[in-house]
């Protein structure tokens, strides 16, 4: 059975067994003033309404750097709250005049899972609206530096309770090779970041969410299982492995 094959066999088991989530959890409420970098992306509902489902950071007076699995939409059906503490209210709504996913963004795999959202009109800066830099592309995080991930979501392990205020939490960098071991799929442009001991962590809801290190953005939140569970970190996008193709399009 070659790699190929033998990825897609545990790629399929274990997501069947554990559903993926996306959520802020173990961490404390925060605001926007605190983070006015943070984005809420939404997406058109079946209802008529636009509810959020991924986070973003804005990067520039155009641009929100996010996941390339948060722009699966038609440009029409996703937009951007910006100014906001909470996901589905207040603050400005922006539409897309362009998405734009990495060109190697796998969709089964998740490789390469960087996106851009452009907005139609630029923002305008203030105190609750903020550019945040991405580090270089020779950034290096050492294994247990504290990050912090922010995000909308549930405030629950298990993805239960989703919460509308923002919310950030603090977790160590983990070992590359600890992820390797639970993701086999991961890569370079992967960085790994959670306790072991679970309890915090990103899961559903901050998809594309910023993972940030004194303020410059280092990862964005793209994939784990089990929320919060023990020795299943996160993975996040790597931004120091994608700083190039994000500076070059955004």
């Amino acid at each position: 059975m070659n790699k190929i094959a033998l990825f897609l066999v545990y790629y399929i088991t274990l997501t069947t067994a554990l559903p993926r989530q996306e959520r802020i959890v173990g961490g404390t409420d925060t605001s926007i003033s605190v983070h006015p970098y943070s984005a809420a992306l939404l997406s058109f509902r079946s209802n008529g309404i636009f509810v959020q489902t991924c986070g973003g950071t804005i990067i520039n007076n155009r641009s929100i750097l996010t996941a390339g699995s948060c722009l699966n939409y038609k440009v029409e059906n996703l937009r951007s709250r910006i100014a906001s503490s909470f996901a589905n209210s207040g603050g400005e709504v922006h539409f897309a005049s362009q998405l734009i996913q990495h060109p190697g963004y796998g969709i089964y795999t998740l490789e390469n899972d960087v996106g851009l959202f452009r907005v139609q009109f630029a923002f305008r800066f203030g105190p609750n609206v903020r550019a945040a830099p991405i580090v270089g592309p020779n950034a290096v995080i050492p294994a247990n530096t504290i990050v912090t991930a922010i995000g909308w979501g549930s405030i629950n392990p298990g993805g239960y309770g989703r919460s509308e205020q923002l919310r950030q939490v603090q977790i160590p960098t983990v070992p590359d090779y600890i992820c390797q071991y639970n993701y086999l799929n991961m890569t370079a442009g992967h960085l790994c970041a959670g306790p072991l001991e679970g309890g915090r962590g990103s899961c559903e809801g901050d998809h594309g969410s910023p993972l940030v290190l004194n303020n410059a953005v280092v990862g964005i939140t793209s994939f784990a299982y089990d929320c919060g569970a023990p020795n299943l970190p996160a993975l996040y996008s790597r931004v120091a492995y994608f700083s190039n193709w994000i500076v070059g399009n955004a």
